[in-house]
C-alpha cells in the first residue's frame, strides 16, 4: 500500500516546519526540482565526513572507497533504466547530457543539408544545443507538428526524410505533460538511418523508462528531479555510439596516454566523457536517490501522480474561468491560467498563501503560438504530494481573494 504520509517523514523539507509568507509550505513545483530524503543527504554527508578523496586518482583506501561508491551508483542507474552499466555517463544534468550528444555526436557527424527534428514543446535544453549545432554544421532544424498537445507518429513521418540525421524529443513534455510514444518514434527514426535522442528529464523520475525496450540511442536525465542533488545527471547511450563520439570536455582522468606530439589515447566509454574531478558526493547522492525510488516503485509513483491530478481536475471541473491546457495528460503536471489574470500574478498570490507553483514559459519558449498565450501557470506533483496539498491549491484558486493582497498586505 502506498503510504504518502510515511514517505513524507523521510524528507526534512516536509518535516522541519518550513514556511513561506508565514504560512505552511505547499510545494507544487516538482517539475522544476524535488526535495531530498534524509537517506540521500546522509549518503552525501558520509562522503564528506568519512571518506573524502578524489576518484580515479589514489591507491589508498579512501580513494578506492570513493571509486566503489561511484560505480555502485552507476549500477543503480543502469538498473533503473535497463541499460548496460558502461552505457551510463555522469554529467552535470539533462542539459549537460544533451549538450554532450549535440557536440560529441552532432558536431562530428552532421554536415550541410542534414536535418534535425525537434518539436515546439521542447525545453530549451533540447533546443538551443541543436540550434548551435545547426549553425556550426549547416544542418537544418525541422519541427514535428503537435496535435491536441501530443506528438503523433504520423506527424513525425510527415517531416522526416532521408536527410534527417537526428530526432530529439522529450519523452514527457515539461509544460503539457503528455507521454510521447518514444518507442515508435525511435523505430521511425531508425528506418531513415537517424538517431533518436530522448529527453527523459520528466519521464525517468515518474514513469518506467526502459532504455533497451524503447530502443532510443541516447537518454538524458537529471538527479535533482528525482530526489537527488542538483548539478549531476546522466547520459545513457548505446555503447557503439558512445565509442564513436568525441568527448565534450577533456582533461584528467579521461585519457590513458597523451604525448608532446599531440597524440592522445582516450579511455573507453563511459570514462572518456568524465574529465576532471567528478561531483563525487553528487553521484553518490544520485545513486542513493535512485535506490530510494526503486524501493518505493516507479509504477507506484506514476499511479500516485495520476490520482492527484485526477483529484485536482475533479475539483476544478465546474469553474469556467480556469483554462486547463492538458486535461487528459494525467502525468503529474497541470498547466493552467485564470481568465483575466496574468500568470505571474497568480503565482505571486499562491506564494502569498504558502504555495509554490511555477509561472512563465517554463523554458519552452516555442510553445507560445501553439498555446496562444505567452505564459502559463504550472502545478506539478511528486511522490510525497498529498490530496490535502491539492485541496490547499484548489482553494487558493477558487477562493483566493484579491490578487493585490499578495502585493500590498
Amino acid at each position: 500500500m502506498y503510504d504518502v504520509y510515511k514517505i513524507r517523514k523521510q524528507f526534512p523539507m516536509l518535516t522541519n516546519n518550513i514556511k513561506m509568507q508565514n504560512k505552511p509550505l505547499t510545494f507544487l513545483d516538482n517539475c522544476s526540482t524535488t526535495f531530498k530524503p534524509q537517506c540521500v543527504i546522509d549518503a552525501m554527508n558520509e562522503y564528506y565526513t568519512k571518506y573524502t578523496s578524489n576518484s580515479h586518482r589514489g591507491d589508498y583506501d579512501l580513494s578506492v572507497n570513493a571509486d566503489t561508491k561511484i560505480e555502485e551508483a552507476r549500477k543503480e542507474i543502469a538498473s533503473l533504466v535497463n541499460s548496460e552499466v558502461n552505457e551510463v555517463v555522469f554529467t552535470t544534468g539533462a542539459t549537460g547530457a544533451l549538450n554532450l550528444v549535440a557536440y560529441g555526436y552532432g558536431l562530428k557527424y552532421l554536415k550541410k543539408g542534414d536535418e534535425i527534428i525537434l518539436s515546439v514543446a521542447e525545453h530549451a535544453s533540447n533546443v538551443l544545443p541543436w540550434f548551435r549545432i545547426a549553425e556550426l554544421t549547416g544542418a537544418t532544424i525541422k519541427y514535428v507538428e503537435i496535435v491536441n498537445g501530443r506528438i503523433l507518429a504520423e506527424n513525425l513521418r510527415k517531416v522526416i526524410s532521408n536527410k534527417t540525421k537526428i530526432v530529439s524529443l522529450a519523452h514527457v513534455g515539461n509544460v503539457l505533460g503528455y507521454v510521447a510514444d518514444i518507442k515508435e518514434f525511435a523505430k521511425i527514426a531508425h528506418e531513415y538511418g537517424a538517431i533518436m535522442v530522448c529527453d527523459g528529464a520528466q519521464s525517468v523520475p515518474h514513469i518506467k523508462t526502459d532504455f533497451k525496450d524503447l530502443d532510443v540511442d541516447f537518454l538524458a536525465f537529471s538527479a535533482h528531479k528525482m530526489c537527488g542533488p542538483t548539478g549531476v545527471g546522466a547520459l545513457v547511450g548505446k555503447y557503439e555510439l558512445l565509442q564513436k563520439m568525441d568527448p565534450f570536455t577533456t582533461g584528467g582522468g579521461m585519457n590513458s596516454v597523451f604525448k608532446k606530439d599531440g597524440t592522445v589515447d582516450y579511455r573507453l566509454p563511459p570514462y572518456k566523457f568524465e574529465a576532471g574531478t567528478l561531483d563525487v558526493a553528487g553521484i553518490i547522492g544520485f545513486g542513493r536517490a535512485v535506490k530510494f525510488i526503486k524501493e518505493i516503485g516507479i509504477d507506484n509513483i506514476h499511479k500516485h501522480d495520476q490520482e492527484l491530478i485526477d483529484y485536482a481536475l475533479e475539483k476544478l471541473k465546474d469553474y469556467k474561468d480556469i483554462i486547463i491546457y492538458n486535461k487528459d495528460a494525467r502525468n503529474g503536471i497541470l498547466t493552467f491560467n485564470i481568465k483575466g489574470v496574468f500568470p505571474q500574478d497568480e503565482a505571486t498570490l499562491m506564494n502569498y498563501k504558502g504555495i509554490a507553483i511555477r509561472s512563465g514559459e517554463h523554458c519552452a519558449k516555442l510553445l507560445d503560438n501553439y498555446l496562444d498565450t505567452k505564459a502559463t501557470c504550472r502545478m506539478s506533483t511528486y511522490l510525497y504530494t498529498t490530496k490535502e496539498e491539492i485541496d490547499v491549491f484548489v482553494d487558493a484558486i477558487i477562493n483566493g481573494g484579491d490578487i493585490l493582497d499578495a502585493y500590498f498586505n
